[in-house]
């Protein structure tokens, strides 16, 4: 078998039913294409929204999916200093132009020719004009891009994520300026054709260090090393318990990861208030989806949070832990307080950043109006209450999920480790749209409206039936004792109790029943996630 052979072979065999969903999708392409083309239909969308739903939002999913395929995202640490090529591949008898080049080659490949299929069978309006050759070539030089990337190591955690960000949005401004100037398709061309030789080489040089075990490190120590030397042998005290040292490990390992997310992201969005003049709509979208970052980011950092191994390979519980002076309690304790010190420092950030950027863009009068406006209608405390109760409910959201992923993470099964991430890719770039494809007509709002009752409902069923079987689970297998479940069933009443309070005077408004109120309360609250996790946290133990 030929080093191409080996690679293309091993691709197919690990993705195999990516690959092979991808082809269905183009199948049922070409059977709408085959309809419309044999009835003489013209296809048109009402608005933008539903041209983003049926038509880009299945393209930009399908993009991610080979994005992450073929710079292997998928069994790497995007946040770790060394470099996500697989080291296994490092001892086959190739040189460093195989590994490099066979990859690129089969992900620009595959990207080219999705895109042709796309362009060829997608319903595209009638009105539209679709370019022909740029956007392969652009794919194809931010997959080769991404790959050079993903594969450096680097020299301290995070700095992967700040070079793919800076090298794609690099690509995409140039491309975006040209657009915007009505320039011909030769000239995008001319832009990003010189991308993929200099994509490779650099790809090339990454891989050469990464084989021979290269990894930069940048320490203070290294700068001033009798100061660090000081701190390291003065300044250290030892750790109050085993609990504690735990705690600090789990923090050491990944609880920065969300506030690096969202130190690197937050700054780009907020950029945008300084193209926002005087438009008050987009300050407020502006700082709304600011607000939420942390939660989006939370989805993606949440795998990098459950994992718990020395490399990107071990997922689950390793033995190193498994073998230490803890109780079960105390080992899911130790990731719980890294998952809360995650939140408060990414919100931090964002409490930081958000300020800073109303007053550097002079956009600040806009938001205070905004504030004083929302005042008068509510009144002066209730608008503080919901200011407050957003801001709670963000921060919920965001610590529930990284721990959503906790017990996923320590089943130890990597491809539902796996599969759960791209979930999430697949789930943020399907929200946004749908939300707006939803709230542009009044009857879809009514519709859903009165559906939201018996959608609730049937989601708090699942919850609670899903609960009652773990904590039957939890019983027979003696994890936690009787009186630490009803404990826990009674706290979690009482803040579920708590939160209905807070809510119904929030909403006292005779549009809105208190029963829905109690369903949104029990659904805010976690309950399943911290069970299973401690179910999990058994079995990896003892397996």
């Amino acid at each position: 078998m030929t080093p191409a052979q080996a690679i293309g072979w091993e691709l197919w065999r690990r993705h195999r039913r990516g690959f092979l969903a991808l082809g269905a999708y183009v199948v049922v392409l070409a059977a709408i294409k085959f309809v419309i083309v044999a009835r003489g239909l013209t296809v048109v969308f009402d608005n933008d929204e539903q041209f983003a739903v049926v038509v880009m939002v299945p393209i930009s999913c399908s993009a991610v999916y080979l994005l992450a395929v073929f710079t292997y995202g998928l069994s790497g640490d995007l946040t770790a200093r060394q470099s996500m090529y697989p080291a296994r591949m490092f001892a086959l008898p190739v040189s460093n132009a195989a590994l490099v080049g066979w990859p690129m080659l089969y992900g620009a490949a595959t990207i080219v020719v999705f895109w042709g299929a796309t362009r060829a069978l997608a319903p595209w309006p009638a009105d539209l004009a679709i370019p022909t050759f740029w956007p392969a070539t652009l794919a194809a030089a931010l997959i080769l891009w991404t790959q050079a990337a993903t594969w450096m190591p680097y020299p301290f955690t995070g700095a992967r994520l700040i070079a793919a960000i800076f090298v794609l949005q690099a690509i995409d401004a140039v491309v975006l300026i040209a657009l915007y100037s009505r320039s011909p398709e030769w000239v995008i061309l001319a832009i990003t054709l010189p991308q993929l030789p200099l994509a490779y080489l650099t790809a090339r040089y990454a891989v050469a260090r990464a084989r021979r075990g290269v990894v930069p490190v940048w320490r203070v120590r290294a700068v001033v090393p009798s100061a660090a030397s000081a701190i390291s042998k003065e300044g250290r005290t030892p750790f109050a318990s085993p609990a504690h040292a735990q705690a600090w490990f789990e923090w050491k390992r990944h609880g920065r990861a969300l506030p690096v997310w969202v130190a690197i992201v937050l700054p780009f969005l907020l950029l945008i208030l300084w193209t926002a003049g005087t438009s008050t709509t987009l300050v407020v979208v502006t700082l709304l989806a600011a607000l939420v970052t942390p939660m989006v980011m939370a989805l993606f950092s949440g795998v990098t949070v459950a994992r718990s191994g020395n490399t990107s390979d071990w997922f689950g519980l390793p033995p190193f832990c498994a073998v230490r002076p803890l109780t079960n309690g105390q080992l899911l304790a130790a990731k719980l307080k890294m998952t809360m010190w995650s939140t408060l420092a990414a919100w931090c950030v964002v409490g930081a950043a958000i300020p800073i950027a109303l007053v550097g863009s002079g956009t600040w009068p806009i938001a205070r109006d905004f504030g004083r406006h929302a005042t008068t209608i509510v009144g002066a405390p209730r608008a503080l209450a919901l200011l407050g109760f957003l801001v709670g409910v963000l921060m919920l959201s965001t610590w529930k999920q990284l721990m959503q992923n906790l017990y996923i993470g320590l089943t130890g099964n990597e491809r539902l480790i796996k599969g759960s991430l791209f979930a999430s890719i697949v789930l943020a770039s399907i929200l946004g749209p749908l939300a707006i494809w939803t709230l542009d007509d009044t009857n879809r709002i009514a519709t859903l409206w009165s559906m939201t009752p018996l959608i609730l409902g049937i989601v708090v069923a699942l919850k609670m039936g899903v609960a009652a079987w773990v904590a039957g689970r939890l019983t027979r297998a003696r994890t936690v004792s009787d009186r630490t479940l009803v404990t826990g069933a009674l706290s979690w009443t009482a803040v579920v109790l708590t939160l209905f309070g807070i809510l119904a005077w929030l909403t006292d408004t005779p549009h809105i029943p208190r029963f829905l109120v109690m369903l949104i309360a029990i659904l805010l609250v976690p309950l399943v996630r911290i069970s299973a996790a401690t179910l999990a946290v058994q079995q990896n133990r003892h397996r």
